[in-house]
């Protein structure tokens, strides 16, 4: 049998069992002294009608006693109403304060537990799904199930309990006015599914209409740049146009359908209301132990039962939307990290490092990137990977900061794998500028000291000095606390690569590695980092991967990569002895500066 999907949250209902029998206690107090306001108003009803006959024929003292009596016994009737009406109101403050704030720890507890095994599955995850859908599964989808947690699981405890307490009571009042009271109310539940069924599924048209709606925004004003300069805004409005119509159009309809609900309750309830008055005024006239007190009792304990009954639609509703939704959050939290956990090792690390006849293939395309790769690099040794687009050189990054594990061979720091690293640890040691700058939409400062909580504010300076971006920055009105639009968005190429050098310089770390990161700065500002990272790299080692000779050729050792493979190796001056790859990109590029 397939497992129900919220039998995942059975952990968190008990984890906080004690708040939710606390909230089923106050469910139940608080329909214990709502239900029970029906039998005083009743007595209330039946003593007025008692003693208003009696006290418009009285005349002199005996009117004035009678009147002192009414006053004491209604003004007592009226306190008990008003003492249950405040009872039930405290308790049900209660049930929603303990339940509704349990589902929000829940839910709290729920958006924890998906980021952290987002934070721990390998890239390859994020390469088969896109960001919407990630981003959804931790916001929409986590609602849901809240919901389920929330008002759903105490609005149906709240149905069960009104009927515990209330339908007792009816029936020791009278069976056939039980029996009218309830009859309608199963046509109610049924008509409620039913519209709320529809409801939601045009709900979720909408939702779509308008996640399409969000793309569309936010691609137009993340790409700005590129609307304008293509003058293609008039093309984005009508795009816009057409979206906005759809959506508009979907919540009119689904408006429409909304308004059935109340007159469809407000019919049901009030044929209801129809057979208690009709079968309940037969009796009376016919003397068969029903008052008029009892007929309004009815009518109250129809009011009080109506809403929960009608909540049973929505309660069956919600939680089918929050299967559906915790079904998509368990095929995200089944996703198991391939990179497997080895021997934990957090040694300081020197710096040396060794591919021994490392291949790789990409599980995702199938793609074959590196080939029987071998190499080493010594501490302090700056090695320098180039080829053309496609060769493999960004693989190697990738690989060395093991975002992925190697298909075959081994990749060795200090002669130990990095599999038996401490993953956390590992990255800690590397200072990784990769070649897709991510900036994010906070200040320069925090930018650089990206994962610093004590950073001064000369190391921050330090860094942006050895990524030349410390005289730009003094340019800007607001300096170091210059807040930067969306990726960076404020800044050119060259800039926010700078900025990226910066921020893994300031790591302070054993090993660097540049993954085409000086593609966008001119040739003069590429001097300048490269001589810099010479004087402050010390015995760190580096690897700097380019297509660029310019970039590579002050290298201590060159590889060149072909379709996977190394096609040559050796200094700049050795290779460039040699007719190659290398020999040929260098001339070609040379040609293209001239």
């Amino acid at each position: 049998m397939k497992n129900w999907a919220l039998s995942h949250l059975n952990k968190y209902l008990f984890q906080y069992r004690y708040y939710l029998l606390a909230g089923i206690a106050f469910v139940f107090l608080n329909n214990f002294f709502g239900s029970y306001q029906g039998p005083v108003i009743r007595e209330t009803i039946d003593y007025l009608e008692q003693s208003l006959p009696a006290l418009k024929q009285a005349a002199g003292t005996e009117k004035v006693t009678l009147q002192a009596e009414f006053g004491s016994k209604v003004t007592f009737l009226v306190l008990q109403i008003l003492g249950l009406t405040i009872l039930s109101g405290i308790f049900l403050y209660l049930q929603r304060k303990i339940i509704i704030g349990t589902s929000r720890r829940i839910e709290y507890d729920v958006k924890n537990e998906i980021y952290d095994h987002y934070q721990q599955l390998p890239v390859s995850f994020y390469k088969r799904n896109n960001t919407g859908d990630i981003m959804n599964r931790i916001s929409e989808d986590v609602n849901q199930v809240r919901n389920y947690l929330g008002p759903a699981l105490m609005y149906g405890m709240n149905l069960f309990a009104i009927f515990i307490v209330t339908v007792p009571i009816m029936l020791s009042v009278s069976t056939e006015l039980t029996l009218y009271t309830l009859i309608p109310l199963p046509f109610l539940v049924i008509s409620i599914y039913t519209v709320q069924n529809v409801i939601t599924r045009h709900s979720e048209e909408i939702q779509r209409s308008m996640s399409r709606l969000s793309s569309l925004v936010q691609e137009t004003f993340s790409g700005i740049r590129v609307v304008k300069s293509f003058g293609r805004e008039t093309s984005m409005t009508t795009q816009f146009d057409a979206q906005s119509n759809e959506y508009k159009s979907k919540s009119i309809h689904l408006t429409q359908i909304n308004a059935l609900f109340f007159p469809l309750m407000v019919f049901l309830i009030g044929a209801s209301i129809i057979f208690i008055v009709w079968i309940g005024g037969k009796k009376v006239i016919a003397g068969e132990g029903v008052t008029n007190g009892n007929i309004a009792e009815f009518i109250f304990y129809l009011n009080k039962l109506a809403w929960p009954v009608t909540s049973l639609g929505w309660i069956t509703v919600m939680i089918k939307r929050a299967e559906v939704s915790q079904e998509r959050i368990n095929q995200f939290l089944k996703q198991k990290n391939t990179l497997l956990k080895g021997k934990e090792i957090t040694t300081p690390i020197k710096g040396a490092i060794a591919f021994k006849d490392v291949s790789f293939t990409y599980p995702d395309t199938g793609i074959e990137a590196s080939k029987h790769i071998s190499f080493m690099v010594a501490p302090g040794q700056t090695l320098a990977i180039i080829g053309n687009t496609g060769s493999g050189k960004s693989t190697i990054a990738s690989l060395l900061c093991r975002l992925y594990d190697t298909s075959s061979g081994d990749i060795e720091i200090d002669g130990i794998s990095i599999r038996d690293y401490n993953l956390q640890f590992l990255r800690s040691q590397i200072g990784f500028v990769p070649q897709d700058v991510f900036l994010f939409s906070d200040t320069i400062r925090n930018n650089i000291a990206f994962g610093f909580d004590n950073v001064t504010e000369e190391q921050i300076i330090e860094a942006a000095k050895f990524s030349d971006l410390y005289t730009s920055i003094q340019h800007f009105p607001m300096g170091l606390d210059t807040i930067l639009g969306e990726r960076g968005i404020t800044l050119s190429g060259g800039q926010k690569q700078r900025l990226s050098l910066a921020r893994a310089f300031i790591r302070n770390p054993r090993l660097f590695i540049l993954d085409d990161c000086l593609s966008a700065v001119d040739t003069k500002t590429e001097d300048t980092i490269l001589n810099n990272l010479k004087v402050v790299l010390g015995d760190r080692s580096t690897i700097i991967i380019s297509h660029r000779v310019s970039s590579v050729k002050l290298a201590d050792k060159i590889i060149v990569l072909e379709d996977g493979q190394i096609a040559q190796s050796g200094s700049h001056e050795e290779l460039m002895d040699k007719e190659g790859i290398y020999r040929n990109i260098y001339l070609k590029q040379l040609h293209e500066t001239v």
